[in-house]
């Protein structure tokens, strides 16, 4: 089993400059696929983009409205120098809160603006037995409604727990969403569980609110220019031997991970 996670930033990297991510990520050949920040437009939708292969859609949620500008800058001085240090350049959310007047300014005069969604999916190769998408608490500071995807898949002989999530980040209180999501999980049947997606946190953080979950693979993800923080997880609990891992980097501000896996 192959297991990918990738934050694909809405198909734009930093500089809000577009690059192919559904090609990039159906070419790694994963069987089952967490993605977050998807983007769905008139222009493009790359759930339908990534289920044009062998994957089909086990389930979608969109947690925002956004523009998002898909053309290189439009001229000197288009993108403030710290842009890349300030993430969602290229994503613009006036829908969570109005826009300063620098990025406002930076959206008028960006070429190729589009107006979409902004979610997470999950994909897989495996026979779906059921799946849920459950509404996490509304965290005060964050703006965007948070989501866990919850999906019983069937590998052979084997039923297995995958779940996604993209969660909010440490300022606006995520580990009081986590103590939640872990609350969920632990109503779930005694089955082998993958969680994954990106968490905007630590490991050592996460498994005071996730305990006896262990890291499929450990490594720095963020951003993706000049890592120094890994908060893209995959959480393994269960009979899970993992025979390979490694990360990638696909264009977007994150580092994508792969782990293969086997059943022990």
């Amino acid at each position: 089993m192959r297991v990918v996670t990738f934050n694909i930033h809405a198909g734009v990297d930093g500089w809000g400059r577009a690059f192919d991510a559904t090609t990039v990520t159906r070419e790694l050949g994963a069987n089952l696929l967490f993605v977050q920040e998807l983007w769905r437009g008139e222009e493009e939708d790359q759930v339908e983009a990534l289920t044009a292969g062998n994957l089909q859609l086990v389930a979608h949620a969109a947690l925002s409205n956004c523009e998002r500008v898909t053309a290189a800058p439009g001229g000197r001085g288009w993108q403030s120098p710290l842009a890349l240090l300030r993430g969602d350049e290229g994503l613009y959310f006036s829908e969570r809160e109005p826009l300063s007047a620098r990025r406002r300014q930076e959206l008028d005069h960006a070429a190729g603006v589009q107006f979409g969604t902004w979610g997470v999916g999950l994909f897989s190769d495996y026979a779906v037995i059921s799946q849920e998408v459950i509404t996490l608490p509304q965290l005060r500071r964050d703006k965007s409604q948070r989501i866990l995807v919850v999906a019983r898949l069937r590998d052979g002989d084997h039923d297995f727990y995958a779940l996604a999530i993209h969660g909010a980040h440490l300022s606006h209180g995520s580990l009081r969403q986590y103590r939640f999501v872990q609350r969920l999980i632990d109503d779930l049947e005694p089955l082998p569980k993958i969680l994954a997606g990106d968490f905007n946190c630590w490991r050592p953080l996460l498994r005071c609110v996730l305990p006896r979950w262990r890291s499929g693979i450990r490594g720095r993800t963020w951003p993706a220019w000049f890592t120094h923080s890994q908060i893209d997880h995959v959480l393994l609990r269960g009979p899970w031997r993992i025979t390979a891992r490694r990360h990638f980097d696909g264009g977007s501000d994150h580092l994508g991970l792969v782990v293969d896996l086997d059943w022990n």
